[in-house]
């Protein structure tokens, strides 16, 4: 029996793509003929996976998972195949929030949900990596969903961080810390609008590092620069460091005083999940799937209020107790996220559909 994997893009250091490795280990170990099959990849990946256009067409009592995160060439071709059909999926952000910046990606997504509502009669069961996942295919109509959370390999966090960049950032200012997309439904400028804040009520002494890609929508990027500017924010006190090696930014989470997030849609939050390994304080905007991700642990707060957002930050920031609390919470919260049996589970899930 086959248990195969579609991938649209393959990628080293991805979620998606760590995960999809970590499966394709796991059936084979138990027997199954499994093989990851994509529309592109990194260089490097040629051994591990095999392009679509080779894709053998499976039998009925085959297993086929598509992780659905983008449109692609693949859902159609998932959707007709005669295999037991299984999808993982991630979430597409709405397209509402690409509307002022980027009208290419607006289509994108408007495409990506009209490809996830085609699946529902083709599909036997969803696999969400968040409650908030799982809870959103059942409205649109799929039969079965359950919560089968991401992949996160632990082992490379065990990577030795920058000692240069760690110290570098460790100079007396408050370091408040994103990690994700630079995309609007992150909602970085409410993050300037807090670090404003800090800066004039509370000290000067205040740094806002945002870690990731600038390239994706160049229009909100430039937007957020004017906002910094508007506000008289100086480099030293806003850095966007742009895609950077693993060993800087797990010294940037070593370096920095708390992990704020104001983002309002998330299908996950690897980060927050990076932010407990490195005994970070979360902060989050309480939306979408951040309380499945966090449960108990973390600050979350319901209204965007960037007084009492900033006064959190300090409060977390300047009491060692509150501190020592949050970041015991998140250490439970990060045990209980590795304890979930992922394997057994999927066994389990692939009987089921092989009765």
């Amino acid at each position: 029996m086959r248990v195969d994997q579609l991938v649209p893009a393959y990628h080293r250091g991805d979620a998606i793509g760590d995960t999809a490795s970590h499966l394709k280990t796991f059936f084979l170990s138990q027997g199954f003929a499994s093989q990851i099959y994509c529309l592109s990849r990194d260089e490097g990946f040629e051994s591990d996976s095999s392009l679509f256009e080779f894709f053998p067409k499976p039998s009925p009592e085959d297993i086929t998972i598509l992780h659905l995160a983008l449109p692609s060439p693949l859902t159609q071709a998932f959707r007709d195949l005669p295999s037991q059909k299984v999808m993982i999926y991630h979430n597409i952000t709405p397209p509402e929030f690409f509307s002022r910046f980027s009208p290419e990606l607006m289509r994108i997504s408007e495409k990506g949900r009209e490809e996830l509502e085609s699946l529902v009669p083709a599909v036997s069961l969803v696999l969400a990596d968040s409650e908030y996942n799982r809870q959103e295919a059942l409205k649109l109509g799929f039969p079965k969903a359950e919560v089968f959370p991401l992949f996160v390999d632990f082992d490379k966090y065990l990577r030795i961080p920058n000692p240069f960049l760690s110290e570098f950032y460790k100079d007396g200012r408050t370091n408040i810390l994103f990690v994700g997309r630079i995309a609007p439904n992150k909602k970085i400028e409410d993050l300037i609008r807090v670090t404003f804040y800090f800066k004039k009520h509370i000290s000067p002494l205040v740094r806002l590092i945002v870690v990731g890609k600038l390239s994706t929508i160049p229009k909100y990027y430039e937007s957020l620069i004017r906002l910094a500017d508007e506000f008289y924010l100086q480099p030293e006190e806003i850095v966007f460091t742009g895609h950077i090696p693993d060993g800087d930014m797990f010294a940037l989470y070593q370096a920095s005083d708390v992990f704020l997030s104001m983002s309002e849609h998330e299908g996950f939050g690897l980060p927050f999940i990076e932010a407990m390994i490195f005994d970070l304080p979360v902060i989050a905007y309480d939306c979408t799937a951040v309380s499945s991700t966090l449960e108990e642990a973390g600050v979350l707060f319901k209204e965007k209020n960037v007084a009492e957002v900033g006064e959190l930050v300090r409060k977390i920031t300047s009491d060692r107790t509150l501190r020592e609390k949050i970041i015991v919470s998140q250490r439970e919260r990060l045990s209980r996220f590795k304890r979930f049996e992922r394997e057994p589970f999927l066994l389990q899930k692939i009987k089921e559909l092989t009765r």
